[in-house]
């Protein structure tokens, strides 16, 4: 059995001052998350504070480069099937995303996954991952 990858809808994302940095980076094609100053601890998902030490944090670019930890393909809850997953980047955080451009069949923990970004409604850059290829 197969269930190829289908682009579908997304919806806006919410556009702030506390996000204005990090979709500026995505509009480029590189991803960021917040690292703390004291400490140098990154952290997903972004917040002012570093849920380690309480410092204060700053937006790094990351690689985009990890591995699948964990992932979940739905087929049933609308038209459209799609793979949710969370993908430890290898810089130590862990994201939840959506695994694309790939057979979610062969979706395997542990598999080496990249950032892609995909347009949302309001044209807005979203990071998903995709297998690397091999």
């Amino acid at each position: 059995m197969m269930t190829m990858y289908q682009d579908r809808p997304l919806g806006s994302a919410v556009h702030d001052a506390a996000t204005e940095s990090f979709f500026a980076a995505t509009a480029g094609g590189s991803l960021r998350v917040k690292t703390c100053v004291s400490c140098r601890k990154p952290h997903w998902y972004p917040r002012p504070l570093c849920p380690y030490c309480l410092g204060d944090t700053e937006w790094s670019d990351v690689t985009g480069k990890g591995e699948i930890y964990s992932v979940s393909v739905t087929r049933r809850a609308g038209p459209t099937p799609y793979a949710i997953a969370y993908v430890r980047l290898d810089e130590g955080v862990t994201m939840l995303s959506n695994i694309v451009d790939c057979d979610f069949d062969s979706l395997r923990i542990g598999q080496r996954v990249h950032v892609i970004f995909k347009p949302a409604e309001d044209g807005t850059m979203i990071p998903m991952f995709a297998p690397d290829p091999g």
